[in-house]
């Protein structure tokens, strides 16, 4: 009996090793799938507070300002105003800002947008999809994505008026 189970020990401790040197080697290189500056943006497919779904590709040939936030976060509200101001000035040019909200419910998301009277598309990703397709860990996170789709570049934290602005005088050039 003891000469039959050893081949199944050396094949499961083979699959053993194998799975383990994947892991390892893919949170060693970078293999964790969270997008970088150059990758394509990841898909999204997301309710809005429209009532429609919405995709990146219906904005397909523009470029992308995608700011994850939570009306909890003390500097994403802070950096409502800009976004909403950049999104008034650019949005005849090809430019559309969407907000992602994280994990909120849609009634605490329309009085924060109808309070600080936003009016770019704001998106729900209750079930954090989005959050993990993106990696994405402190908010606000705001991904900048070219007319092609690819991550132009990501900036974590709050934004200004006049740096966001040059984030997206750099997509549009």
């Amino acid at each position: 009996m003891g000469k039959a189970r050893k081949p199944i020990q050396i094949v499961i401790l083979f699959l053993i090793v194998l799975v383990g040197g994947y892991a390892i080697g893919s949170s060693v290189f970078g293999g964790n799938g969270k997008p970088e500056e150059g990758s394509k943006a990841p898909a999204i497919d997301l309710l809005g507070l429209d009532g429609l779904g919405h995709t990146l590709d219906e904005y397909k040939g523009k470029a992308i300002v995608l700011n994850f936030w939570g009306t909890w976060c003390a500097p994403c509200v802070k950096e409502m105003p800009a976004l909403q101001a950049q999104w008034e000035k650019w949005k005849d040019k090809d430019v559309v800002v969407v907000g992602i909200n994280v994990g909120e419910d849609q009634m605490t998301v329309e009085n924060f947008v109808k309070q600080v009277d936003i009016d770019f598309p704001i998106l729900m990703d209750t079930g954090r999809d989005a959050v993990r397709s993106y990696g994405i860990s402190p908010l606000p996170t705001t991904f900048f994505i070219n007319a092609k789709g690819k991550i132009d570049s990501i900036h974590i934290g709050q934004l200004d008026l006049d740096s966001l602005d040059d984030q997206i005088g750099k997509l549009v050039d």
